[in-house]
């Protein structure tokens, strides 16, 4: 009895959980197309200016730091188990880096394709580039977390110095879209770009449905295989729908770290590490903090506006230091 008490003790912890972090999102959502350099009341009747300040720029925008949130946490908390390491993250690791590397490749010598749909795919041939990179040497060569880390870290030192050999060789137009690319902002957000949401959304949703394969998966690959898991075939799976994540919210907002990093990290010191709960609640909770920190990045400064990489940088750095230390085996 005490067994099956504690279990539903957990459910319901869990269950609070999924739903204070909805709520918290539909909140933060409220205050997001509330707060600006115009405030617009959600009680009161809008005006025609109001209705086109909703509709045309900040409702597309809120969707674009929802997607990007949760694409970015989900498949952080993904890569964590794929890889045995809870300190792995998109950003952290170069993926989205890599990402970064394919679209200027087709922005600067095919111009003529950079359209939303060709951005995404040459988004996700670079994570997928990468992420295969980083998982083939850390079950070949049996790297340590440190070890992995610091190639990762490599890997995006590799794209961000190929990337500024792009900067020689781009024009003020291609100069500026790098670098909204490399800072990571949603400020340029429209409904054209969503075409890309209808492509992630059942991405996400597949990867949500993934926690119980995971699960098996993190008790080692013989268990896994014993308990009915398709290893490499699943893996496969869940690497290209990474990929796929990773390069739309690149090409949806570029570069924005530590979202992978930090949020499957809270999540699992406050409720655990079972993944059927894990990953929807890294989901939301991802999307709150892509939500709040544009809503800092939008309205910190008056006459500015700052980009929304550096915001989740200055969040998710000191985070990241906290848990290096944390993790740190003196012996």
């Amino acid at each position: 009895m005490a067994l099956i008490d504690l279990i539903k003790h957990k459910k319901m912890i869990w269950h609070r959980g999924l739903f204070g972090s909805l709520i918290l999102m539909f909140l933060m959502s409220v205050v997001y197309v509330s707060v600006g350099e115009v405030f617009i009341s959600p009680l009161s009747e809008w005006t025609t200016f109001e209705q086109q300040l909703i509709f045309q720029l900040r409702l597309p925008r809120l969707l674009s730091a929802i997607v990007i949130g949760a694409a970015l946490a989900l498949s952080g908390a993904v890569l964590q188990v794929l890889l045995g390491n809870v300190l792995a993250e998109p950003g952290v690791l170069g993926i989205s880096g890599g990402a970064s590397v394919v679209m200027a490749l087709l922005l600067i010598f095919f111009p003529s394709f950079a359209t939303p749909a060709w951005l995404m795919l040459a988004a996700i041939i670079g994570a997928l580039l990468f992420t295969l990179i980083l998982i083939t040497i850390s079950k070949t060569m049996r790297l340590t977390t440190s070890r992995l880390l610091l190639v990762g870290v490599a890997l995006g030192i590799l794209s961000s110095s190929v990337l500024t050999w792009f900067f020689y060789f781009s024009d003020d137009f291609n100069l500026r879209l790098l670098m909204y690319w490399l800072m990571g902002s949603i400020g340029g957000a429209s409904w054209y770009q969503h075409i890309l949401t209808l492509i992630m959304l059942p991405v996400m949703i597949w990867m949500c449905l993934q926690g119980g394969t995971l699960d098996k998966l993190m008790t080692g690959e013989l268990h896994a295989q014993q308990m009915g898991v398709d290893v490499d075939k699943d893996r496969w799976k869940l690497i290209v729908a990474i990929a796929v994540l990773v390069g739309g919210a690149v090409a949806l907002g570029g570069v924005i770290g530590f979202v992978g990093l930090v949020v499957p990290h809270l999540v699992r010191l406050m409720f655990g590490c079972e993944n059927r709960y894990l990953l929807p609640l890294s989901t939301f909770a991802g999307a709150s903090l892509v939500l709040i920190s544009d809503l800092i990045a939008r309205t910190a400064l008056s006459a500015a506006e700052l980009p929304l990489g550096v915001v989740t940088t200055t969040i998710g750095a000191p985070i990241f230091i906290w848990m290096l230390v944390r993790n740190h085996d003196p012996s």
